[in-house]
């Protein structure tokens, strides 16, 4: 069954001195439950789009899994409320949830001031030092992240989040919730067994420390944001290792922490 992340509305519009009437699409907000190996564990508000990857992704995020393999199955029920995984292990449900700092109502049973551990192929493999970029990719990855946003120019109102290798879009997602954005990223990920070396999440949402948790998770070395970061996901990523870029734009962007991996080129910021 598809579940549509948009929905046809009517409204009117004010003038200063008239009104009309206008038809447009906004963005479906819904609540969808995530239940793991037959028990219930929380509920999402979210875009249904991409929700097998978000559960998934956000089962990962959350440090439940490490792979692919480890899940037997997962769909979504018939009226798209609800998300069954089954791993191939068990796992203990979370006594208690964080209500995060996000839109539509973010959750999360991780100390995101502890760093998380990374799975990806960066720690085994590479020093991840060795990704640096020049200003001018990053203004690319903007404009990468503009062109990847098809829901947001038709209804607005959505979060979108990109995982790039510094060259190109390898995957995009769209949500109303920003850490939704990141979870149906590393969902997406896992699913199609996409695992640079390189990686850097860019976003349109703002880098709260939970934000910033899932990327680190996701083995990320550049977070990249639209917005501002928070004051604590700033200090974890000088902790952390990480290059925090805020209101990154086509022509400037503000470096927060570990500028070392941005290649300036006599260029200043």
């Amino acid at each position: 069954m598809t579940f549509q992340p948009q929905q046809a509305i009517e409204f009117t519009q004010i003038g200063a001195k008239d009104q009309s009437h206008k038809s447009s699409h906004t963005i479906v907000e819904a609540p969808v439950s995530l239940t793991v190996n037959g028990e219930v564990w929380t509920k999402f508000m979210c875009t249904p789009i991409h929700l097998e990857a978000m559960m998934v992704g956000f089962l990962f995020n959350e440090g439940m899994l490490d792979h692919w393999t480890e899940v037997s199955d997962v769909r979504v029920c018939q009226h798209g409320d609800n998300v069954d995984v089954w791993l191939t292990h068990d796992v203990e449900k979370p006594e208690s949830w964080t209500r995060t700092s996000g839109c539509s109502g973010g959750v999360t049973a991780v100390d995101t001031i502890e760093r998380p551990r990374s799975v990806t192929a960066i720690d085994a493999n590479t020093d991840p030092s060795e990704f640096t970029m020049a200003p001018a990719q990053i203004h690319r990855m903007v404009e990468m992240l503009f062109d990847s946003q098809e829901l947001y120019r038709e209804t607005g109102g959505v979060h979108t989040s990109a995982l790039t290798d510094g060259d190109q879009v390898l995957i995009s997602a769209e949500d109303i919730g920003r850490h939704n954005s990141l979870d149906k990223i590393a969902g997406l990920s896992l699913m199609r067994n996409i695992n640079p070396t390189h990686r850097a999440l860019i976003t349109t949402g703002r880098i709260s420390s939970e934000m910033l948790q899932k990327a680190v998770r996701m083995g990320a070395q550049f977070v990249i944001s639209r917005t501002s970061p928070s004051s604590l996901s700033i200090a974890l990523a000088e902790e952390w290792g990480i290059t925090l870029i805020g209101y990154a734009r086509r022509n400037r962007f503000n470096l927060y922490a570990h500028p070392e991996r941005i290649l300036m080129q006599d260029q200043v910021y």
